[in-house]
């Protein structure tokens, strides 16, 4: 069990922090990166939680919403598993594969297993797509395209801290985690918006712009 007692320790006054393993290495440092981008990635979902725990529960006559109840439930439990693995994830980057603490738990293949089939269910429920999506819509579906677009970003320092430091430096594992979860996330957007009746912004392509524009 951890034990904290105090957060201030003056370690990091100087541009500098301490690796799981115990390395002293530069804030600017290619794995802290991941990790704090990691770290960014769970605060957005945590944004997300709040704002779907704030959308109204009843209706202006006071009778329930039932579709707002049942997404509230089901989806906030998904989320919140999601950000105990995002802690999990950003721990185990926090050093490399051969250092990981003996005793210490990665996140198994498994779990890349489970963002896919919870995708591919709710997939039947939502219309194929017949052009891209634009990031917008309620609160909640709007932050969860920011935190797609930042689960990229994780996986893009991921890639680029294997590139840089060799194949070992990271688990395979974790880099299909990450590209997983962007296309869950995104998944997740497109669920919630069909369950709340809300039409999705469709991209249209540059030339059927200008077409309407004159029209």
């Amino acid at each position: 069990m951890v034990r904290i007692t105090k957060v201030h320790t003056g370690i990091g006054d100087r541009g500098t922090t301490v690796h799981l393993n115990g390395e002293t290495v530069s804030k600017g440092d290619d794995r802290l990166e991941v990790v704090g981008s990691i770290d960014e990635l769970n605060c957005l979902i945590g944004i997300v939680r709040m704002e779907l725990k704030r959308m109204p529960g009843t209706t202006l006559d006071g009778g329930p919403r039932t579709t707002v109840l049942v997404a509230q439930r089901q989806f906030d439990r998904v989320l919140a598993h999601m950000q105990q693995e995002l802690f999990d994830l950003g721990a185990e980057c926090s050093t490399t594969p051969d250092s990981i603490p003996e005793g210490m738990q990665v996140l198994p293949a498994e779990s890349c297993e489970r963002l896919v089939n919870e995708m591919d269910e709710w997939l039947e429920e939502i219309e194929p797509l017949s052009s891209f999506i634009l990031p917008s819509g309620n609160a909640v579906v709007a932050n969860l395209h920011l935190a797609r677009a930042v689960t990229r970003r994780c996986e893009r320092r991921l890639a680029t801290l294997r590139d840089n430091d060799g194949e070992e430096s990271v688990r395979i594992t974790s880099l299909t985690y990450l590209n997983r979860l962007s296309d869950w996330l995104f998944v997740l957007c497109r669920i919630i918006s069909a369950r709340f009746g809300e039409d999705e912004e469709l991209w249209e392509p540059l030339g059927k712009r200008d077409q309407q524009s004159t029209d």
